[in-house]
């Protein structure tokens, strides 16, 4: 059996002469938690409407189940979707919302009760069966809907914006919810959202999209940590980007000029002595010093710098520095008991450095895609 459930193949697709999607190729394999990841605009969208049949490609191929897609419409995929707005009949109870789709199919009625009664419990809402929609709450309305899409009893689950309704308590819990749901079922689901941590928090891999491009296909970790380029990793959480210029490259190291000051470092992406590049620091990873906890100022990996705004977040504090150079920074700070206060203020100069090794050498973006 093919590992693969879906295989996008070199897919393109346009509306009104513009085009939304550029040779798209994705894999996405059974029992995966897949999320699409990616600005307003990206494509994202798009590419969920073209699994669902809901669109077609102008070029390119689908296989679901190793089977063509070209010719097989919406009604007739192993695919079901849960839309954002959940569109949940409002005059139907719970449990005749979650069996609509199987009486449209004319299955018996004595085998309709036990299908969704049991997809009710598996959500945690057969004693919610009786209920109109409007009697539930946002979380509720939303396992209806999913409730609604399992009962016919998918290869593949497709989530538009699933939580972008929900109370930011709320859309935390259901992410664990749905994430137990997914592992629980074994069922592909393939999870459409601009909302970065969402979709760190629920996949078991990621693919960011931009201008109707996969920019970067990988686990949360490996986005995260190991963006392929400025654009992933502007998009995937905080990012600080350092001026850098290499003075030598050879396999293993590279001798770069960061900020004005020389540092060697390990060379993971095989960056050569003629490219531009750019030195990726998560916040997370700065760390800063008062004055009077350095010593010895003439540490090379070390920069000084005034505090600009300081941001109290309870388990952190953020900080917004300026270097000598210029450049701005934002640095996290984790209160922990060896350092229980934090206290920074505004004009406060201070010392900034990182964890060695933790920084991520770019190659910078070619002019005409800065913004």
């Amino acid at each position: 059996m093919n590992d693969n459930i879906i295989e996008i193949r070199h897919v393109s697709k346009s509306f009104g002469g513009q085009q939304v999607l550029f040779d798209i190729s994705l894999t996405i394999q059974r029992g995966e938690f897949l999320t699409l990841l990616g600005p307003s605009g990206c494509g994202k969208t798009t590419l969920l409407r073209l699994l669902s049949g809901f669109e077609k490609p102008e070029s390119g191929e689908i296989f679901i189940d190793g089977k063509n897609m070209a010719q097989v419409p919406a009604n007739q995929r192993h695919v079901n979707t849960v839309f954002q707005s959940y569109a949940l009949f409002p005059h139907m109870t719970v449990l005749e919302n979650v069996a609509f789709g199987l009486r449209c199919q004319k299955i018996p009625t004595e085998e309709i009760i036990p299908r969704v009664m049991n997809i009710l419990a598996t959500v945690r809402l057969e004693k919610f069966a009786d209920r109109k929609p409007e009697s539930l709450s946002g979380g509720q309305q939303q396992r209806v809907a999913i409730a609604r899409a399992l009962v016919n009893r998918p290869l593949v689950l497709l989530l538009d914006e699933p939580m972008s309704a929900l109370d930011y308590r709320l859309r935390k819990n259901m992410q664990i919810e749905l994430k137990a749901l997914q592992r629980k079922l074994g069922i592909t689901f393939i999870c459409v959202t601009h909302d970065q941590e969402e979709a760190l928090a629920m996949s078991d891999r990621v693919a960011i999209m931009e201008h109707g491009e996969v920019m970067q296909v990988g686990t949360p970790r490996e986005v995260y940590e190991e963006p392929s380029n400025i654009t992933v990793a502007e998009f995937v959480g905080e990012a600080n980007f350092l001026k850098t210029k290499i003075l030598e490259a050879s396999a293993e190291s590279l001798h770069v000029e960061i900020e004005g000051k020389a540092l060697r470092l390990t060379n993971r992406r095989h960056i050569t002595q003629d490219q531009k590049v750019v030195t990726l620091v998560r916040p997370e990873d700065l760390k800063v010093w008062s004055i009077n906890e350095v010593t010895n100022t003439e540490i090379i990996t070390m920069y000084q710098a005034t505090v600009e705004e300081v941001v109290y977040k309870g388990s952190t504090v953020d900080l917004i520095v300026r270097l000598n150079s210029g450049t701005k920074l934002l640095a996290s700070e984790f209160f922990d008991e060896d350092d229980e206060n934090l206290e920074y203020k505004i004009g406060e100069t201070v010392w900034v450095e990182w964890y060695p090794g933790w920084e991520v050498v770019l190659p910078e973006l070619p002019e005409e895609l800065q913004e």
